[in-house]
Protein backbone atom coordinates (compact mmCIF):
# COMPACT_ATOMS: atom_id res chain seq x y z
CA UNK A 1 0.00 0.00 0.00
CA UNK A 2 0.97 3.36 -0.88
CA UNK A 3 2.46 5.92 1.83
CA UNK A 4 0.79 9.01 1.44
CA UNK A 5 2.23 10.75 4.10
CA UNK A 6 5.80 11.82 2.50
CA UNK A 7 8.26 11.67 -0.58
CA UNK A 8 6.58 11.54 -4.19
CA UNK A 9 3.80 8.87 -2.73
CA UNK A 10 2.45 13.17 -1.58
CA UNK A 11 2.40 14.51 -4.81
CA UNK A 12 -0.26 14.18 -7.54
CA UNK A 13 -0.99 16.10 -10.86
CA UNK A 14 1.74 18.30 -11.74
CA UNK A 15 4.06 18.54 -9.11
CA UNK A 16 4.53 14.65 -9.87
CA UNK A 17 5.46 15.64 -13.30
CA UNK A 18 8.31 18.02 -11.92
CA UNK A 19 10.07 15.54 -9.51
CA UNK A 20 13.20 15.14 -10.06
CA UNK A 21 15.09 12.06 -11.61
CA UNK A 22 16.83 11.53 -8.93
CA UNK A 23 14.22 11.77 -6.47
CA UNK A 24 12.26 9.08 -8.89
CA UNK A 25 14.96 6.64 -8.83
CA UNK A 26 15.34 7.23 -4.88
CA UNK A 27 11.74 6.50 -4.64
CA UNK A 28 11.92 3.63 -6.75
CA UNK A 29 14.69 2.18 -4.94
CA UNK A 30 12.19 2.53 -1.41
CA UNK A 31 8.84 1.02 -3.19
CA UNK A 32 9.82 0.12 -6.84
CA UNK A 33 6.14 -1.26 -7.57
CA UNK A 34 4.81 2.17 -5.79
CA UNK A 35 6.90 3.95 -8.10
CA UNK A 36 6.07 2.09 -11.24
CA UNK A 37 2.17 2.79 -10.50
CA UNK A 38 3.34 6.76 -10.41
CA UNK A 39 4.60 5.92 -13.29
CA UNK A 40 1.81 4.22 -14.97
CA UNK A 41 -0.39 7.16 -13.78
CA UNK A 42 1.61 9.78 -15.48
CA UNK A 43 1.22 7.44 -19.38
CA UNK A 44 4.87 8.92 -20.25
CA UNK A 45 5.62 9.05 -24.01
CA UNK A 46 7.41 6.77 -26.19
CA UNK A 47 10.32 9.32 -26.59
CA UNK A 48 10.62 9.38 -22.44
CA UNK A 49 10.43 5.35 -22.38
CA UNK A 50 13.26 5.28 -24.89
CA UNK A 51 15.28 8.06 -22.98
CA UNK A 52 15.19 5.94 -20.01
CA UNK A 53 16.41 3.22 -21.57
CA UNK A 54 19.18 5.23 -23.57
CA UNK A 55 20.11 6.71 -19.95
CA UNK A 56 20.78 3.09 -18.79
CA UNK A 57 22.46 2.34 -21.63
CA UNK A 58 25.02 5.06 -21.06
CA UNK A 59 25.64 4.23 -17.58
CA UNK A 60 25.73 0.41 -18.73
CA UNK A 61 28.50 1.00 -21.26
CA UNK A 62 30.41 3.75 -18.54
CA UNK A 63 30.35 1.08 -15.85
CA UNK A 64 31.53 -1.61 -18.05
CA UNK A 65 34.35 0.53 -19.62
CA UNK A 66 35.57 1.47 -16.13
CA UNK A 67 35.63 -2.52 -14.93
CA UNK A 68 37.54 -3.81 -18.56
CA UNK A 69 39.15 -0.56 -19.55
CA UNK A 70 40.17 1.97 -17.68
CA UNK A 71 40.72 -0.13 -14.16
CA UNK A 72 40.32 -3.90 -14.38
CA UNK A 73 41.52 -6.33 -11.37
CA UNK A 74 43.89 -8.44 -12.51
CA UNK A 75 41.82 -11.75 -12.23
CA UNK A 76 39.30 -10.10 -14.62
CA UNK A 77 42.01 -8.93 -17.28
CA UNK A 78 43.53 -12.49 -17.37
CA UNK A 79 40.06 -13.62 -18.52
CA UNK A 80 38.63 -10.30 -21.09
CA UNK A 81 39.16 -11.19 -24.61
CA UNK A 82 41.79 -8.55 -26.76
CA UNK A 83 38.74 -6.96 -28.46
CA UNK A 84 37.22 -6.01 -25.22
CA UNK A 85 36.85 -2.26 -26.90
CA UNK A 86 34.87 -3.50 -30.10
CA UNK A 87 32.79 -5.67 -27.72
CA UNK A 88 31.83 -2.72 -25.70
CA UNK A 89 31.15 -0.76 -28.61
CA UNK A 90 28.68 -3.69 -30.02
CA UNK A 91 27.24 -3.81 -26.48
CA UNK A 92 26.49 0.32 -26.57
CA UNK A 93 24.68 -0.04 -30.27
CA UNK A 94 22.98 -3.04 -29.59
CA UNK A 95 21.76 -3.13 -26.17
CA UNK A 96 18.82 -0.72 -27.06
CA UNK A 97 17.57 -3.05 -29.40
CA UNK A 98 17.77 -5.83 -27.12
CA UNK A 99 15.16 -4.19 -23.82
CA UNK A 100 12.97 -4.05 -26.78
CA UNK A 101 13.62 -7.59 -27.83
CA UNK A 102 13.61 -8.40 -24.05
CA UNK A 103 10.56 -6.49 -23.51
CA UNK A 104 8.56 -8.52 -26.16
CA UNK A 105 9.68 -11.68 -24.70
CA UNK A 106 8.99 -11.12 -21.19
CA UNK A 107 5.25 -9.34 -22.02
CA UNK A 108 4.36 -13.32 -24.09
CA UNK A 109 5.79 -14.87 -20.97
CA UNK A 110 3.54 -12.95 -18.56
CA UNK A 111 0.51 -13.01 -20.33
CA UNK A 112 0.87 -17.11 -20.39
CA UNK A 113 1.16 -16.66 -16.98
CA UNK A 114 -2.19 -14.73 -16.58
CA UNK A 115 -0.57 -11.05 -16.86
CA UNK A 116 -2.60 -8.38 -18.14
CA UNK A 117 0.09 -5.74 -18.95
CA UNK A 118 0.16 -4.67 -22.63
CA UNK A 119 3.38 -3.81 -24.76
CA UNK A 120 3.44 -0.25 -23.88
CA UNK A 121 3.00 -1.27 -19.76
CA UNK A 122 5.43 -4.03 -19.77
CA UNK A 123 8.04 -1.89 -22.40
CA UNK A 124 7.70 0.87 -19.44
CA UNK A 125 8.58 -1.66 -16.58
CA UNK A 126 11.46 -3.19 -18.33
CA UNK A 127 12.58 0.33 -19.39
CA UNK A 128 12.26 1.61 -16.18
CA UNK A 129 13.71 -0.90 -14.08
CA UNK A 130 16.48 -1.21 -16.46
CA UNK A 131 17.88 2.51 -15.23
CA UNK A 132 16.60 2.23 -11.39
CA UNK A 133 19.19 -0.94 -11.21
CA UNK A 134 21.45 1.08 -13.37
CA UNK A 135 23.44 3.38 -10.80
CA UNK A 136 24.19 -0.44 -8.83
CA UNK A 137 26.56 -1.69 -12.31
CA UNK A 138 28.18 1.81 -11.40
CA UNK A 139 29.05 0.96 -7.84
CA UNK A 140 30.18 -2.03 -8.68
CA UNK A 141 32.54 -0.35 -11.33
CA UNK A 142 34.33 2.04 -8.58
CA UNK A 143 34.30 -1.04 -6.66
CA UNK A 144 36.71 -2.91 -9.25
CA UNK A 145 38.64 0.54 -9.45
CA UNK A 146 39.27 0.44 -5.63
CA UNK A 147 40.09 -3.32 -5.82
CA UNK A 148 42.72 -2.83 -8.47
CA UNK A 149 44.43 -0.08 -6.37
CA UNK A 150 44.99 -2.44 -3.68
CA UNK A 151 45.55 -5.69 -5.30
CA UNK A 152 49.52 -5.03 -4.00
CA UNK A 153 48.76 -4.17 -0.90
CA UNK A 154 46.16 -7.11 -0.16
CA UNK A 155 47.32 -9.93 -2.41
CA UNK A 156 44.06 -11.49 -1.70
CA UNK A 157 42.14 -9.48 -4.00
CA UNK A 158 43.22 -11.06 -6.60
CA UNK A 159 41.56 -14.25 -5.64
CA UNK A 160 39.20 -14.96 -8.66
CA UNK A 161 36.12 -15.68 -5.54
CA UNK A 162 36.58 -11.97 -4.28
CA UNK A 163 37.86 -10.20 -7.92
CA UNK A 164 35.12 -11.70 -10.44
CA UNK A 165 31.77 -10.96 -8.25
CA UNK A 166 31.78 -7.07 -9.07
CA UNK A 167 31.25 -7.98 -12.76
CA UNK A 168 28.68 -9.28 -12.52
CA UNK A 169 26.72 -8.19 -8.97
CA UNK A 170 24.75 -5.67 -11.37
CA UNK A 171 22.62 -8.10 -12.61
CA UNK A 172 20.89 -8.89 -9.54
CA UNK A 173 18.98 -5.23 -9.31
CA UNK A 174 18.51 -5.51 -12.98
CA UNK A 175 16.50 -8.61 -12.83
CA UNK A 176 15.24 -7.67 -9.09
CA UNK A 177 13.74 -3.81 -10.12
CA UNK A 178 12.75 -5.57 -13.97
CA UNK A 179 10.85 -8.11 -11.58
CA UNK A 180 9.32 -5.65 -9.59
CA UNK A 181 7.92 -3.21 -11.93
CA UNK A 182 6.73 -6.18 -14.42
CA UNK A 183 4.86 -8.12 -11.56
CA UNK A 184 2.90 -4.30 -10.56
CA UNK A 185 2.34 -3.67 -14.36
CA UNK A 186 0.96 -7.13 -14.94
CA UNK A 187 -0.92 -7.19 -12.08
CA UNK A 188 0.76 -10.33 -10.12
CA UNK A 189 1.01 -10.33 -6.39
CA UNK A 190 4.08 -11.28 -6.22
CA UNK A 191 7.45 -10.84 -7.75
CA UNK A 192 9.10 -13.74 -6.69
CA UNK A 193 8.32 -16.16 -9.38
CA UNK A 194 9.73 -13.47 -12.22
CA UNK A 195 12.66 -12.92 -10.14
CA UNK A 196 13.36 -16.64 -9.99
CA UNK A 197 12.45 -17.23 -13.36
CA UNK A 198 14.42 -14.35 -14.67
CA UNK A 199 17.64 -15.53 -12.54
CA UNK A 200 17.41 -19.17 -14.12
CA UNK A 201 17.30 -17.98 -17.18
CA UNK A 202 20.09 -15.64 -16.84
CA UNK A 203 22.38 -18.11 -15.37
CA UNK A 204 21.42 -20.79 -18.50
CA UNK A 205 22.39 -18.21 -20.69
CA UNK A 206 25.54 -17.21 -19.11
CA UNK A 207 26.74 -21.43 -18.84
CA UNK A 208 25.59 -21.57 -22.43
CA UNK A 209 27.40 -18.59 -23.68
CA UNK A 210 30.84 -20.02 -21.50
CA UNK A 211 30.24 -23.18 -23.32
CA UNK A 212 30.30 -21.23 -27.00
CA UNK A 213 33.45 -19.47 -26.07
CA UNK A 214 34.97 -23.02 -24.63
CA UNK A 215 34.67 -24.01 -28.15
CA UNK A 216 35.80 -20.79 -29.83
CA UNK A 217 32.31 -19.87 -31.40
CA UNK A 218 32.48 -15.99 -29.30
Amino acid sequence: MERADSGLAAMDGDDLARASLKDRVLDAWADMRASTRRLLREEPSEARLLFYVMLSDIIFFLSWTIKTVVAPTAAAQAKLPAQIGMWLVLALLARTSFMYALAAGLRIVCRVFGGAAGWWETRLAVFWGALVSAPFGLAAALLTVAMSWFEDDFPILRHDMLALPPYYVGLIPFLFFISCALAEVHGFRRMGFLFMGLSVAAVALSVFTVYLAARGVV
